[in-house]
């Protein structure tokens, strides 16, 4: 068995898979709450507390402000803040697949950008034919909500800039860093949600107890995972491996809410999960006949 301490990118896999399945288990509850609030006002929300629950857990106060790069803090925030406002308007009005298969567009297109050998492509090519299989065609045909693929689209987008923002130096730790820019992006999406209306039944104990298990869920442990995680994963294997968040989305639809999967889309996780597991052991055999390789420096 290997052991994950000695082996950073293995670690990182894992903490990025625990991220992953965080991610999903929290899309059922944040979609309950649309019923009783704004969308964005969760989103606020979710970001908010994540960011006062961070700040306390890793101690902000003790951070040296001076040493912090807010370029590259504000560019992390605001896509923090784009791809969780527009993810959720784009499931208000579409299935939580469709959506995810947008939107993984982002990741997607961030791993082709950074492929280089021939196994690169391979594994991104079978990452984008799972997803085409995954693709619920039965419900396509009905018509879907423009809006809502405009909106699926941008998450991806920001998602993407997410990617690389995330792997630019900030001066500070990688926790810090994801608690400065959560509170970033909730300045972001703050305004618009107070313009547009905050119920102020939010704030009473019964529903406070939901966004604050939200934010958990959704964006503090998983975020401060992936940060993690990026330290450790190149753009290519980080962005190739996220393709397992629509298989797990689809896996927790199937388990959670009872979403029957077409035979095309356990297909379609079968070969995503190839996709993940042969980019993982593609890039770790090549760190390690590069390591082995002897330098010719003197």
């Amino acid at each position: 068995m290997p052991n994950l301490k000695s082996a950073p990118h293995l670690q990182a896999i894992v903490l990025l898979f625990i991220a992953m399945i965080s991610i999903q288990s929290s899309g059922a509850l944040a979609k309950s709450l649309f019923d009783q609030f704004p969308v964005l006002t969760i989103s606020a929300m979710r970001l908010l507390l994540s960011s006062l629950i961070l700040a306390v857990i890793f101690k902000i106060w003790q951070v040296n402000f001076k040493q912090v790069k807010w370029s590259a803090i504000a560019s992390y925030g605001i896509a923090l803040a784009g791809m969780n406002g527009l993810f959720y308007l784009s499931i208000e009005r579409l299935p939580l697949g469709i959506a995810v298969s947008f939107e993984f567009i982002g990741p997607l297109s961030v791993a082709l950008f950074h492929a280089r050998q021939k196994f690169d492509f391979v594994w991104v090519g079978l990452a984008i034919l799972g997803l085409i299989l995954l693709f619920p065609f039965d419900q396509a045909a009905q018509s879907l909500d423009p809006i809502g693929i405009v909106f699926a689209l941008g998450a991806g987008a920001c998602w993407a800039l997410y990617i690389v923002a995330g792997q630019r130096p900030s001066g500070v730790s990688g926790n810090h860093t994801v608690c400065l820019g959560m509170f970033i992006g909730m300045l972001c999406l703050m305004p618009i949600t107070l313009f547009s209306g905050m119920p102020s039944t939010i704030f009473e104990p019964s529903n406070l107890v939901y966004f604050i298990v939200l934010a958990i869920l959704a964006s503090a442990l998983p975020f401060s995972l992936e940060m993690v995680a990026l330290r450790n994963l190149t753009a290519l294997s980080f962005g190739t491996l996220m393709s397992l968040e629509p298989a797990i989305a689809a896996f927790s639809g199937f388990i959670f809410l009872g979403e029957q999967l077409l035979w095309t889309q356990w297909l379609a996780l079968i070969t995503i999960i190839c996709a993940s597991i042969g980019c993982t052991v593609t890039i770790q055999k090549a760190r390690q006949n590069k390591s082995a390789t002897p330098s010719n420096s003197p």
